[in-house]
């Protein structure tokens, strides 16, 4: 990820309502370690569809075996039902550049839309963690994919 697509997604992607809570700017650790391209490294991928910044994706490496991914889709294209098509790719991707036996997610519990899209592919339910983040302590669901 290029560094204006950092900043483009961390100053301009504001998500409606409850999904605010993504927004980066909602906490400042999580908005440093965005814009910082040695933190980000050789981990964070900007997605494009005909040259135009459509959503990103994060990939971290636990161990040998087990990759835990992150992903946001560009607040306008949300709720439109194309996250299903965008998490099937990014998923070929995922086992093409880390050829994983694992992957892993965390989702806030509120945010049933991404919950049903991760379960249609595949991910299943591991438990449920509290979480600080955002100035408070939310809910949060891990799942796991087997590759």
């Amino acid at each position: 990820m290029a560094q204006e697509q950092a900043e483009t997604i961390a100053f301009t992607w504001h998500y409606d309502s409850e999904y605010s809570f993504y927004d980066l700017e909602a906490d400042k650790d999580d908005l440093e370690e965005f814009l910082d391209v040695d933190k980000r490294g050789n981990s964070m991928f900007a997605v494009s569809k005909d040259e135009e910044l459509i959503a990103f994706l994060s990939i971290h490496r636990i161990d040998d075996n087990t990759v835990d991914i992150g992903l946001g889709m560009r607040p306008d294209l949300t709720g439109k039902g194309m996250g299903l098509e965008f998490l099937k790719e990014g998923m070929e991707f995922i086992k093409f550049e880390a050829n994983p036996q694992k992957i892993t997610l965390s989702v806030a519990t509120f945010n049933q839309r991404a919950i049903n899209v991760y379960r249609k592919v595949g991910f299943k339910d591991v438990e449920i963690f509290m979480q600080d983040t955002n100035g408070s302590t939310f809910e949060f669901l891990k799942m796991e994919y087997i590759c």
